[in-house]
């Protein structure tokens, strides 16, 4: 049975984070929920908790025991990403390992997991994200975009030429691609993304998402679209 190694990112306070505009009645400890609500035995959760900003009252993450927490220190956005890459690729993973790299402010429905599964069944898949990011439909430098299309068992899927720093790979795609990674966070606040994407795909790393998406990163202008994700994060979960 293979495994879904999930490493989630939390942090005490995020200035990038701070400003956006979220649905009504968000917050991490809603997404957190969501998340522990859909995993199921082939996936195993690693929790990075950045406690370089203080807080009042221990985190959320700490309160439950299933899964191991890793605290750190960065205090920005890349520090901890760049933390996280060393320690991922220091494990012993079998090669065809997916590792999911996951922000804290993504919600999933349920059966994510099917689905991740059989996007790294398409051949040419080399990284894949749940997350059918919205600006592809409405910025500008997307006008005119071509995907390739592809379908699995349960949706249909595009290539994209970019996504957020959630996303999944191959623990060997992941270190065959580990200096790319560290290149767009080193020497910034926050990690510059859409370029390591599009230089990943410059080097044959093609990413794909499902249409419609599985997962959405809060931010309400950019929601994945055809699913009412307010009424999910405002759900008994």
């Amino acid at each position: 049975m293979r495994k879904i190694e999930v490493f989630v990112r939390h942090c005490h306070f995020s200035s990038v984070s701070q400003h956006k505009n979220r649905l009504p009645g968000y917050s991490r400890e809603k997404c957190h929920e969501n998340l522990l609500s859909t995993v199921d035995d082939r996936v195993n959760v690693t929790f990075f908790l950045d406690t370089f900003h203080p807080m009042e009252k221990p985190h959320f993450v700490l309160e439950q025991s299933k899964y191991p927490v890793v605290q750190i220190r960065g205090g920005t956005e890349t520090s901890s990403f760049l933390q996280l890459l060393d320690y991922v690729a220091a494990q012993n993973f079998t090669p065809d390992t997916i590792v999911y790299f996951l922000e804290d402010d993504y919600l999933h429905k349920t059966g994510w997991v099917d689905i991740l599964l059989e996007g790294f069944t398409i051949p040419q898949a080399s990284y894949v994200t749940l997350f059918d990011h919205r600006d592809k439909y409405f910025f500008p430098e997307y006008e005119g975009l071509t995907s390739q299309l592809f379908h699995t068992t349960s949706c249909h899927w595009r290539t994209t030429p970019s996504t957020t720093n959630s996303y999944a790979m191959r623990f060997a795609t992941l270190l065959k691609d580990l200096e790319i990674h560290r290149a767009y966070s080193e020497g910034r606040k926050i990690t510059a993304d859409h370029e390591k994407f599009l230089k990943l795909a410059k080097k044959g790393g093609l990413l794909i998402s499902p249409i419609p998406g599985w997962s959405t990163h809060v931010e309400k202008q950019y929601l994945s679209p055809c699913t009412d994700w307010e009424s999910m994060l405002n759900s008994h979960l």
